[in-house]
């Protein structure tokens, strides 16, 4: 699988097997936080209902650990925008041969078809 190269973004670009392991992994990761994440919440809400003392000190931990998976949860899409962002520009600079034209701040964009 590794150096393959899969045509499946609906839109004809290509996408390199390394980079779909990646985003199959981090969307793994992603669902693994979020299920736990469904466990803290049922637990807050039975703690909370319970009104026991004790339970809902343990909540003020259970609720810093469900907002640090949320943060885990929110850079990871980052990084999976990041990636996909720039495995599109990179099989896109291969289709257009990397067309070019000045932003007049000392960059470049691309030129778009269409």
């Amino acid at each position: 699988m590794e150096g393959d190269i899969y045509s499946g973004m609906g839109n004809g670009t290509q996408v390199d097997g390394k980079v779909l392991q990646t985003f199959q992994k981090s969307f793994g990761q992603v669902q693994n936080i979020l299920d736990q994440n469904r466990l803290l919440i049922n637990e807050i809400n039975q703690n909370q209902e319970s009104k026991v003392p004790d339970n809902l000190t343990r909540n003020v931990g259970l609720i810093r650990e469900l907002n640090n998976n949320i943060r885990r949860v929110v850079n990871l899409y980052g990084d999976l925008s990041t990636s996909f962002s720039k495995s599109v520009d990179a099989s896109s600079e291969g289709e257009s041969g990397g067309t070019t034209k000045s932003d007049g701040k000392g960059g470049q964009k691309r030129i778009r078809s269409g």
